[in-house]
């Protein structure tokens, strides 16, 4: 990801994201099973320090004020048909892995959440700090969560709003390969060169786990939904601690120089 502004899935963003899954999905309609043109997906960040603040706040606090809910909407399944896309590993026979360095608050994390694996760094730190401004996440954290933990521990989860340490994460089982820092791209490429023969076991364990443990799109759209009808339940007080966020996105974006390509 490399966001032109705040660190968070802008309209523009979202819309790079789906048409970057799509891409991969062509690129594999175009070839045999046996000619695979990728094997791995990782999704990680080009900022130091951020793999993802999370929603557009700005956009959500604007339209909440102008009680536009079809807009909410509109932004809101974009979203979730993205992070379902990452889920299906965009139905195509692909690990898909999420590289944290940094961090993945709110949406950032339901995004990890949505793929195979989560690699992250020791520094890195996960969390769902909705609850703040008197929401909660409605991208896909309950589905996820709950799969992986139970419900108990998801609720106490977001009702905390606490942030979590990558190495607390990977003790409950939510990140599955902690890295040391700066090396987290070089421990996902020793993770692929150790295991990459048991790409097809591997593969088909995560289908199965999609089986066993389905997340329709359907589930994460009437979540969503849920989700707008509480934006718009905000008050004016909450909107103004969504303002102050947005506004420490805004400087801390200002001060983080862009990781060249690779």
């Amino acid at each position: 990801m490399q966001p032109q502004g705040r660190p968070s899935f802008t309209p523009d963003l979202l819309n790079d994201i789906s048409d970057m899954q799509r891409s991969i999905q062509r690129m594999f309609a175009e070839r045999s099973d046996e000619d695979a043109p990728v094997r791995y997906f990782v999704f990680a960040s080009g900022l130091p320090g951020i793999y993802s603040l999370g929603g557009d706040l700005g956009l959500f606090a604007d339209k909440i004020r102008d009680r536009n809910r079809a807009a909410l909407r509109r932004y809101a399944h974009i979203a979730i048909e993205a992070i379902h896309r990452n889920h299906i590993a965009f139905d195509t026979p692909v690990v898909t892995m999420a590289l944290v360095q940094g961090d993945a608050l709110g949406g950032g994390f339901e995004c990890a959440l949505s793929l195979d694996m989560i690699v992250a760094e020791r520094s890195a730190k996960m969390g769902l700090p909705e609850i703040l401004f008197n929401l909660f996440p409605g991208m896909g954290a309950y589905s996820f969560l709950s799969r992986r933990i139970g419900a108990i521990a998801t609720e106490k989860m977001i009702t905390s709003g606490r942030i979590y340490t990558a190495e607390e994460l990977h003790e409950i089982g939510v990140v599955d390969v902690l890295a040391e820092d700066g090396k987290g791209a070089e421990t996902v490429r020793e993770y692929v060169a150790e295991h990459g023969r048991k790409h097809n076991a591997h593969r088909a364990l995560y289908q199965a786990r999609r089986r066993v443990n389905p997340i329709p799109l359907d589930e994460l759209r009437d979540v969503v939904d849920i989700w707008v009808e509480a934006c718009l339940g905000l008050g004016e007080a909450d909107l103004r601690k969504m303002g102050r966020l947005t506004a420490a996105q805004d400087r801390r974006r200002a001060t983080v120089v862009p990781i060249a390509a690779e």
